[in-house]
């Protein structure tokens, strides 16, 4: 992966969990060197407590752990925190076990022995991640705000419309779309009800729904959904929707393995939900689509 540029600001919060002292120590101290706010944790068990009463930007964890492994860590993690971003250690690396990584949520997968110069540039886009994450679920809470607001200023209102105000029984999605709200792909956010052929999306939910039959969706699978909506009539190749949509950036061939399982999981929904997986086209050697029956 490429490095990014490091400029950890001092207030990042990073969970470490190494059974091994000496290595939780290595790691550590130098996080702690170059910024970063460092808490250890020996064991799962351990970093899960540390995660009830603290808020990380990353967890670092290795995978191979007595009791409870990283993989393991992970799920409990996600279960809690789908946003949550894991970065996972190994030093037993095979392919199979880094797509189940990430399939499974993790933002990363660090091969030991690295260097820590790789490893310092993995929990750099962590917590870039994690922070658009923030802002993103600050900016969705706004909206929602403002849009109730408006919702009932506009079920108050029995006299004539406010100039700059939506008229008396304008549908909420317009209100949404007319204050200008959109995300970085132009599709409109939270406080309006998206339609994508037969899917309804509930932008800022993580839910979409098909015939009455809501879906939940990961962060990533609905980020996923909507960059391809926004960008419905092209294939987007693999790469483009790592880097749009998990804010790192990787060549096509590693891009598609990331991106392979979570497509997966999102057609296995659609065909429990009653809808034609092929929604989403696979071209291949070159990305993904939406059906031309969405657009």
């Amino acid at each position: 992966m490429h490095a990014l540029s490091q400029s950890p600001a001092t207030s990042a919060q990073i969970l470490v969990v190494d059974d091994e002292g000496p290595n939780r120590y290595s790691i550590s101290k130098n996080l702690e060197r170059v910024g970063y706010s460092v808490t250890e944790a020996a064991s799962g068990p351990e970093a899960l407590e540390h995660l009830t009463t603290n808020e990380f930007d990353v967890v670092l964890t290795d995978i191979k752990m007595p009791d409870m492994d990283g993989v393991e860590l992970l799920r409990h993690i996600k279960a809690e925190s789908p946003e949550a971003v894991v970065i996972l250690m190994t030093g037993y690396a095979s392919l199979p076990s880094a797509v189940e990584a990430l399939r499974l949520g993790a933002h990363d997968y660090f091969i030991k022995p690295g260097s820590m110069n790789d490893l310092r540039a993995a929990i750099a886009r962590g917590v870039e991640r994690s922070r658009n994450m923030r802002r993103r679920r600050m900016l969705f809470e706004s909206i929602r705000s403002d849009v109730f607001e408006l919702d009932q200023i506009e079920s108050a209102s029995t006299g004539p419309a406010i100039p700059g105000m939506p008229a008396v029984g304008t549908p909420t999605s317009a209100v949404a779309t007319s204050a200008g709200y959109a995300n970085r792909w132009d599709v409109p956010e939270v406080g309006s009800v998206m339609q994508l052929g037969p899917l309804t999306v509930y932008p800022g939910r993580y839910q979409i729904s098909a015939d009455d039959q809501q879906i939940d969706l990961t962060p990533t699978e609905f980020d996923l959904l909507l960059y391809l909506g926004a960008h419905s009539g092209r294939v987007v190749p693999c790469h483009e929707l790592v880097r749009e949509v998990r804010s790192y950036s990787v060549d096509e061939a590693e891009a598609r393995e990331v991106i392979r399982p979570h497509i997966s999981n999102l057609r296995r929904k659609l065909k429990q939900a009653g809808q034609n997986p092929d929604l989403i086209v696979n071209v291949r050697g070159v990305g993904y689509r939406l059906n031309d029956r969405v657009r």
